[in-house]
C-alpha cells in the first residue's frame, strides 16, 4: 500500500482546515475566517484501497511574536521535516505579498516533494489561474500544481490521486476506523474556541484560548432513561489577557457567553450523541501567550 504524511501548510485562513475536513468528509478541525485559528498540528487520516493518507492541518506560516506563536511554527517546522510530501496552499483570491515571500523563504531548503494547491478556483476566473501558475512556477520547484477549491470539493480527487503517486509504500499506520489523532478534551476545546471566534472581532481572536476543565459522566446503568437529563457535565475555561476582553465575550446581561455555550453545546451534542450541561468560565490570565504553564496546559488536554 502507499502510506504517508502529507503535510498542509501556508499562510494563515489559506483554507488547510476547510480542505482537510472536506477530503476527510467530516470536521475535524475547526474553521474561522479568523487568523491563527489552528494553532497546533491535527491529524486527519484517510483510507483507502490504495493505501493511507495521513494529513497534517499546521497553523499558518508567520513570523512569531509570542510563545504560543513560536509553539505554533515550531509544528509548522516539525511538519516539515517529519512529512513525505508537503502541500503548499494559497488564496487565489489575494495579491503575493511579504507573507507569501516569507512562506516561499521557508520552503526554499527543503528537499521534501512540494505540491502547489491554488485555493479558491471556484471564484477566480481562469486568466488570473493561469498568472498566479506563471508567478510560482518561477518561484520554486513544485512537483505538481494544482488548482482547487477545498469549499466546494473540485479537483481533490485529482490531489489524491497525485499524492498517492508520492507517496512510499508502506504497511497502514493507523486502523481503517481511525480519522484523527485528537483526543475528545482537544476536539471540545476547539468547537468552544470556534464559537468564540465567531462571534468576538478585532484583537479577541488572538487573545482567547479553552481548556476543559471537567468531563463527567452522570449516566447510571441503574437509572432509568430520562428523555431530557443531561448525561454528560462539561466544564471549561476560557482564557482572555484583560478584564475588557472578560467583559465582551460575557457579553451585556451575559447574552454573548449563553450563545456561545449554546452553540458549542449543540455541536457536542451531536458528537457525543448524548444530552449535555456545558458550563463556560471566562477567567483573565495576563499575557497567557507567553505563560509556559498555560500553553502546556492547553496542549497536553
Amino acid at each position: 500500500m502507499k502510506v504517508g504524511y502529507v503535510a498542509l501548510i501556508g499562510r494563515p485562513n489559506v483554507g488547510k482546515s476547510t480542505l482537510l475536513n472536506k477530503t476527510l468528509g467530516q470536521k475535524v478541525a475547526i474553521i474561522s475566517d479568523k487568523p491563527q485559528t489552528t494553532r497546533t498540528s491535527i491529524l486527519g487520516i484517510k483510507t483507502t484501497e490504495k493505501g493511507q493518507i495521513i494529513f497534517v492541518d499546521n497553523p499558518g506560516i508567520h513570523r512569531p511574536l509570542h510563545k504560543l506563536n513560536k509553539r505554533m511554527m515550531n509544528f509548522v517546522y516539525s511538519s516539515l521535516e517529519t512529512s513525505d510530501l508537503l502541500c503548499l496552499l494559497i488564496d487565489a483570491t489575494l495579491k503575493f505579498g511579504h507573507g507569501d515571500q516569507f512562506v516561499i523563504d521557508t520552503l526554499r531548503n527543503i528537499s521534501t516533494p512540494i505540491f502547489l494547491l491554488i485555493n479558491k478556483v471556484d471564484i477566480v476566473k481562469k486568466p488570473k489561474i493561469l498568472l498566479i501558475i506563471d508567478k510560482y512556477k518561477d518561484l520554486m520547484g513544485f512537483k505538481e500544481i494544482i488548482p482547487i477549491s477545498a469549499l466546494t470539493g473540485s479537483n481533490l480527487d485529482v490531489l489524491e490521486e497525485k499524492i498517492y503517486d508520492y507517496l512510499p509504500e508502506a504497511e497502514k499506520i493507523f486502523s481503517d476506523g481511525e480519522i484523527s489523532d485528537q483526543s475528545n478534551g482537544f476536539l471540545l476545546s476547539e468547537i468552544i474556541r470556534e464559537k468564540v471566534l465567531n462571534h468576538v472581532r478585532e484583537e479577541l481572536p488572538f487573545v482567547t484560548a479553552v481548556h476543559i476543565d471537567k468531563i463527567e459522566d452522570r449516566t447510571k446503568d441503574s437509572d432509568p432513561p430520562l428523555k431530557n437529563k443531561p448525561k454528560n457535565y462539561i466544564k471549561a475555561s476560557i482564557f482572555v489577557e484583560k478584564d475588557s476582553h472578560r467583559r465582551i465575550i460575557i457579553g451585556r446581561h451575559g447574552s454573548l457567553i449563553k450563545a456561545i455555550g449554546m452553540e458549542a453545546r449543540q455541536e457536542m451534542e451531536q458528537i457525543l450523541g448524548k444530552k449535555l450541561f456545558l458550563e463556560l468560565q471566562v477567567k483573565v490570565k495576563e499575557r497567557w501567550r507567553d505563560s509556559a504553564n498555560v500553553l502546556d496546559l492547553i496542549e497536553k488536554q
